[in-house]
């Protein structure tokens, strides 16, 4: 098991400028906030808007978050073109980087055993470990169980990070998986759940803005205080309910914004937060700090 990947990683925002240009400054606020709090990074995660910039810039944006956090970095490699996912990582210099995070195919639709195939190739040519994505409501596909166990026999496969919300599915993975395979939450508020089947930590959206009761939660309940720990979580969960009525990262970095952190702006096809959504955030943000 990767030590380096347990507790809380956190989804990375791309911050921009008004005129969409990468902000390099708001970005290195975001990452002193996350400095003494978050266990990992997520770069070029779905949060990062990465389908809408271009290669440039996702190798400055990693050179630019491996040269400013003494983190460990998980970097978003992924798709549905199985053969580009090969090339992209034969492209790809890994120095700094810990493991991938590669998504289950999307719009594809692939069926299970397609799906094992897809990971079996990122897993031989990938130089460093892989972390599977498992996301149904973005891909239309969903990985079953069965899949997942097979997969975590797989060298250099270490982990899923899981955003189906049945528990049935967390439960049916943690029987099968190997005692080594991570089994990592995708989703903020279930983050509890997975950690009560045996899970080792969360890839988390709203940590970006409030990583600290996150960290909180995870103490709490590995020390048996799992009511205290449930409570913390709670809280969150007023301002989890906008995160995503506008799509993500649209709702975090509304909040981003309201900490003046980094600017509210994202890139087509996405826009920036309705104001009576980012006046709803920012209320909710003042509750929160």
């Amino acid at each position: 098991m990767n030590m380096e990947l347990q507790g809380v990683g956190v989804a990375l925002v791309t911050p921009f400028n008004k005129d969409l240009s990468i902000d390099f400054n708001g970005l290195a606020r975001l990452l002193n906030h996350l400095e003494e709090v978050a266990d990992y990074l997520v770069v070029m995660g779905t949060t990062g808007e990465s389908a809408t910039l271009t290669e440039s810039e996702k190798k400055q944006i990693l050179a630019f978050v491996i040269e400013n956090t003494s983190l460990p970095i998980v970097y978003g490699i992924g798709g549905n073109n199985t053969n580009q996912v090969i090339e992209i990582l034969k492209n790809t210099q890994f120095e700094g980087i810990t493991a991938i995070l590669s998504v289950s195919p999307s719009y594809n639709k692939p069926p299970q055993r397609g799906i094992v195939e897809h990971y079996k190739l990122i897993a031989k040519h990938s130089p460093v470990p892989v972390i599977m994505y498992n996301v149904p409501s973005r891909t239309g596909s969903n990985m079953l169980p069965s899949t997942t166990i097979e997969l975590s026999s797989v060298e250099n496969i270490i982990g899923l990070k899981e955003a189906n919300t049945e528990l049935d599915q967390y439960q049916s993975i943690a029987s099968g998986i190997k005692e080594t395979f991570m089994l990592i939450s995708g989703d903020d508020m279930n983050y509890l759940n997975i950690l009560a089947v045996g899970g080792n930590g969360l890839i988390s959206v709203l940590a970006n803005a409030f990583p600290i009761p996150f960290k909180k939660a995870t103490q709490l309940f590995k020390s048996g205080e799992t009511v205290k720990a449930n409570k913390m979580l709670l809280s969150l969960h007023p301002i989890n309910s906008f995160m995503y009525k506008e799509g993500n990262p649209v709702g975090i970095k509304s909040a981003l914004a309201a900490l003046g952190i980094c600017g509210p702006w994202v890139r087509l096809p996405l826009v920036e937060a309705s104001e009576q959504l980012a006046q709803q955030i920012k209320l909710e943000v003042q509750k929160v700090i």
